[in-house]
């Protein structure tokens, strides 16, 4: 069975985000670390050699696969802003209509700047996501 890539690290979260080369993007970034250490009242840490996570859960599938994943998360990538909400959007319709400009993935919420957003809403997202499967996994 493979093992999952995406493991915490020990690389400096602020390097990280201080070589985006991106100025808006950057500064969209820290906005971002701020506001979600503040929903969950943990320190930031690098996961692999792109994401931010804060928290984390331990997952097992019925397969018999099992591993650790972020809690909640962001990552600066070449197109967009991408942000791991992993109880994903459909218990959120009313939030996600009214959060703005973004296209989603599973778990993913992608974003091309903060200002596209509705930033009270954004964390109303975040704060729900990282509840939800903090109370499911870690309670």
């Amino acid at each position: 069975m493979s093992e999952n890539k995406t493991k915490p690290t020990t690389a400096s979260v602020h390097q990280f985000l201080d070589a985006v080369t991106d100025g808006t993007k950057r500064s969209d970034c820290y906005t971002l670390l701020e506001a979600i250490q503040e929903i969950t009242q943990k320190d930031p840490v690098m996961w692999g050699p792109s994401i931010i996570g804060f928290g984390s859960y331990h997952y097992k599938y019925d397969t018999g696969r099992e591993g650790d994943m972020i809690l909640a998360g962001f990552s600066p990538r070449k197109q967009n802003i991408t942000i791991y909400m992993m109880a994903g959007f459909g218990r959120y319709p009313e939030l996600m209509q009214r959060l703005g400009k973004y296209k989603t993935g599973k778990s993913c919420l992608y974003i091309k700047r903060l200002s596209d957003i509705d930033m009270d809403i954004l964390l109303q997202l975040i704060a729900s996501s990282y509840r939800h499967m903090d109370n499911k996994y870690n309670s």
